[in-house]
């Protein structure tokens, strides 16, 4: 038997924060900056230690909702011109995860301004004051420039934000950063590789046990953060878990190992969002430089998912779909016994889903031409031939169950546009 994964709910949140800096590795570390400057400024207000947490959390993953490099790079100038829709999209996510739900409001409204006392509601709704700060806070680590040593920065940094002071910050807020801008550690600690380490001691040390519906939670969370991307990509991680699940099921799996299956299969693909839609929405073949580009996202995924210890066999079933059993594949090149079954298992559901479901740009093949895709792929050494065996006997069945998947995330994935859309601007 299987007990529930424990899991740090603070090394959680920096795998997902981890994630989402996959989309531009050139803002690393952006989240960790917000985070601490947002908890360093909570505690010169005396916010209590319950704020501070929320904030800490916040900061991590306020960025959650940016789910593609445009998106990035729009929101990297200090003034916006336009009403960001990732807070929204942000707050959206993390209400699907109970255990992060209560840092949702402070993230829909990390961009809301001051508006000398106008920000304090926003569409009718009160905003939270840890919102205003964490905006204040982003701001700051905005302005910070990469190749400018960064104490000469700082006076620069206060003038600007103080300039903003009342129309888009909180004046109150904005003394108290000029109150903890004049001490050197603030700015030393926001450049420091130790930041991470300096996050963790500053963390609530709550440990989750993830029971089946937190479990479920957070993969479906995940799962949109990498599929939402785009529409060619919207349903993809669905079917890959429903097919998982189907299979693991007539192989044997317990109902506690074919729900990890289920996690394992909506995870699997983690890795793709350092790759950019550019590529993954191509219709036509991809050049050796961009095949590269899409080879390393299992490597991506599999370092990402590694951070949580309790995960492993998550980790181990969904990262590894692209290795094979002749060695052939990637990124580590295991064979045969090195693949456990439920790898063997992911694979063949990764290809059997990308094969059979609808894209944009092309219909999924029917029966008969999946067949000899999957005949194939046993010939040339890749699968699992008792595996995909059992797949052809229980065709009908599994290919229900990965149809029926994919059209519910169609769905929803049809629906969370409608609700952004509808969310009002300004």
């Amino acid at each position: 038997m299987i007990n529930d994964p424990q899991v740090s709910l603070f090394d959680l949140v920096m795998c997902v924060s981890e994630m989402v800096d996959m989309v531009d590795p050139t803002v690393t570390d952006h989240h960790k900056r917000v985070a601490y400057l947002a908890t360093s400024l909570a505690a010169e207000l005396d916010f209590s230690p319950e704020e501070r947490t929320d904030l800490l959390l916040a900061g991590i993953l306020h960025d959650i909702g940016i789910l593609t490099y445009q998106e990035r790079l729009s929101s990297w100038q200090f003034e916006l011109s336009d009403a960001p829709a990732h807070p929204e999209i942000g707050a959206r996510l993390l209400e699907l995860f109970s255990p992060l739900a209560d840092v949702a409001p402070l993230v829909r409204d990390h961009h809301a301004l001051w508006g000398d006392g106008r920000g304090e509601t926003l569409h009718s709704r009160p905003v939270p004051s840890g919102s205003h700060l964490l905006h204040l806070a982003d701001r700051v680590t905005i302005l910070m420039q990469p190749h400018r040593e960064i104490l000469t920065q700082v006076p620069d940094i206060v003038e600007t934000i103080a300039a903003h002071s009342g129309k888009a910050f909180e004046p109150h807020f904005v003394e108290a950063f000029r109150s903890l801008a004049a001490k050197e550690y603030i700015w030393l600690d926001l450049i420091a590789p130790s930041l991470g380490t300096v996050l963790h001691r500053l963390a609530p040390q709550e440990v989750l046990e993830l029971g089946s519906t937190a479990l479920l939670e957070l993969a479906q969370m995940i799962r949109q953060v990498i599929d939402f991307r785009s529409p060619f990509t919207a349903t993809h991680s669905s079917g890959v878990a429903a097919t998982a699940e189907a299979i693991a099921r007539v192989v044997g799996f317990s109902n506690q190992e074919c729900q990890l299956m289920l996690v394992a299969g909506s995870l699997h693909d983690l890795g793709k969002l350092a790759v950019p839609t550019s590529i993954l929405e191509k219709p036509g073949a991809l050049t050796s430089q961009e095949f590269t580009v899409i080879r390393s996202h299992t490597f991506h995924g599999y370092r990402c998912l590694e951070r949580i210890p309790a995960l492993e066999q998550v980790n181990t079933w969904g990262s590894l779909h692209h290795e094979r059993l002749d060695g052939r594949g990637y990124p580590f090149h295991l064979a045969d016994n090195a693949l456990s079954l439920g790898s063997r298992i992911m694979a063949v559901a990764d290809i059997f889903s990308a094969v059979t479901e609808d894209r944009p740009y092309r219909p999924g093949m029917a029966r008969a031409a999946a067949w000899e895709v999957m005949q194939h792929q046993v010939a040339n050494g890749a699968l699992d031939a008792m595996i995909v065996n059992l797949l052809g006997t229980h065709y009908d069945d599994i290919n229900d169950r990965r149809h029926d998947a994919q059209a519910a995330a169609r769905e929803q994935y049809r629906q969370f546009r409608l609700q952004l859309d509808a969310v009002p601007v300004g």
